[in-house]
Parts: structure tokens; sequence; C-alpha cells
């Protein structure tokens, strides 16, 4: 079992998004960089656990899910009608990959990227190292674990 962390503006699609799917699930679609792609095509399983996060203007983790398959061709790089589409991207030759994903848990509060500086248990966190910017990394288990302690507690200012 393995842990990551996957960003999204939540103006394209949040968490409240997730938890209004079907059942709660969705394909995690539109990686465009390939080392992500990478993770999302040979890295996660199904049963992984996944920390959701609003990137923009206020960056913040907001919540948990849970990975339901795992990776398979980005449909969405073959549609000329979709913001995702990639010419180059084809059925018998797919370039980008996706996985689907299941809401879990939304935070009582959101645990800010500003918050998550200040934590020496965070410190060799990937996301917080600079120039990190990808859509989709690992993180480990006790980080995981602690922005959900983080996320379930009352914190000044929330």
């Amino acid at each position: 079992m393995k842990y990551w962390l996957m960003k999204s503006e939540p103006t394209s699609f949040s968490i409240d998004d997730l938890m209004a799917c079907p059942d709660g699930i969705e394909h995690w679609d539109g990686v465009r960089n390939y080392q992500s792609r990478n993770f999302l095509r040979d890295g996660i399983q199904e049963g992984d656990f996944v920390l959701f996060y609003h990137s923009g203007k206020l960056p913040a983790v907001v919540g948990t899910a849970t990975v339901v398959r795992n990776g398979y061709p980005d449909y969405t790089a073959w549609d000329p009608q979709s913001e995702h589409f990639d010419p180059k991207s084809t059925p018998d030759n797919p370039i980008w990959y996706m996985v689907d994903i299941r809401f879990e848990t939304r935070f009582d509060a959101p645990v800010p990227l500003i918050e998550l500086r200040q934590f020496p248990e965070l410190a060799r966190m990937q996301l917080l190292k600079k120039g990190m910017r990808l859509s989709v990394q690992p993180v480990t288990r006790s980080e995981f674990d602690f922005i959900v302690a983080l996320g379930r507690a009352t914190r000044p200012g929330n």
C-alpha cells in the first residue's frame, strides 16, 4: 500500500465534485506530465491512499480518497473536444494514463500549504520542496497520517 498526493484546481475539479460523483468515484484524468503519468501508469495501485490537494490561490490539503482502479489509458486524450486532447496519443498507442479514486473524507478545515511548511515532521515532503509542481506525487505514510490528523484537528484560525 502506498500514499499519494493529487493536486487539482478547485474550479476545475474539487473535493466537493468528487463527493457528488456516483458512489463518490471518478477518474483522475488530464495529467500531462511524464513523471506523474508514470506514477499513474506504474506506481499507483488499487487500495492506495490519496491526499486531495486544492491548488490555486489558497493551496491546501482538503481531504482524502482511495484508489479503486489501477492505471489505464486516459481516453480524454483521444477526444478532440476535450481540454485534455493530445493528437499524439491514440487507443493503439496511449501516452497518458489515469486512475479511479473514491472519496473518503473531507477535512473539518483545509490544511493550508503555508501551515504544512511549519512542521518539522513534514520537512522532507516532496510538496514542500522548491520547484515541486507535480500534480501527482508520492507521500510517506507518516506524512499522510500527520496531515490527516491536522485535517481532523481544530486549529487556530480555523
